[in-house]
């Protein structure tokens, strides 16, 4: 039999493409997902701040704040789940990102209502750092 016969058989049994991505995701620990969601919502909020290599030019705040208050929400609500071990990089990035913000901002937010400092608290940079 060719794989055109087998294709024309009303009785040939053909995966379910969905069955089989869903089958696909269950394997996948909920630590990595989250994790996946968070780094990309990192990534763009990157992007929106003018921190991408090929695109230093580009800044969209309004973009990056939405991206920032949702990458802050998803980790205060995933932090039980994920662990120190898992989510300590993640808030180390967060927190990169919310000082981007405020370092590329000509209007600055009060403490505390920067994006995602409502989840945070209000960031300042290191005494280190300054």
């Amino acid at each position: 039999m060719t794989d055109a016969d087998a294709t024309s058989q009303p009785d040939a049994v053909q995966p379910d493409p969905l069955s089989t991505a869903s089958r696909d995701i269950a394997e996948v620990p909920a630590v990595e997902i989250i994790s996946t969601a968070a780094l990309h919502l990192m990534s763009a909020a990157a992007v929106n701040l003018g921190l991408a290599a090929d695109l230093p030019d580009h800044k969209d705040l309004d973009e990056a704040r939405s991206l920032i208050d949702s990458l802050a929400g998803l980790l205060d609500a995933a932090a039980p789940s994920l662990g120190h071990h898992h989510a300590a990089p993640l808030k180390d990035g967060l927190r990169s990102l919310q000082l981007a913000f405020r370092e590329a901002s000509s209007i600055q937010d009060e403490p505390g209502q920067g994006p995602g400092e409502k989840y945070t608290g209000a960031v300042f940079p290191s005494a280190s750092g300054r």
